[in-house]
């Protein structure tokens, strides 16, 4: 192992989807939600499958992030989700 390794990132959003109902007439209900995987130099390449409009299987944990805006001074916060592990999702 070398003292210095290097590590990788990306960022990326998923949209996460749901049956719902409005009005008693079935719909889908859709979130964006942010996404930070980390990688290290062996294995980057698993970064490859990350393409618009490819479905992909997350698995992680969320983080939260705190920062004040710095125009308006406002505190601001969001959660992100950290991938652990993400591949194609299999097909059903």
């Amino acid at each position: 192992m070398h003292l210095f390794e290097i590590v990788k990132v990306a960022h990326f959003s998923i949209v996460v989807s749901r049956i719902g109902k409005i009005n008693e007439e079935k719909t889908f209900v859709s979130s964006v939600m942010k996404v930070e995987a980390w990688s290290k130099m062996e294995d980057r390449y698993a970064f490859w499958i990350l393409q618009k409009d490819v479905l992909i299987t997350v698995e992680g944990y969320f983080k939260p992030e705190e920062w004040t805006d710095s125009k308006s001074g406002e505190k601001r916060n969001r959660i992100v989700m950290v991938a652990t592990k993400f591949y194609p999702t299999p097909e059903k």
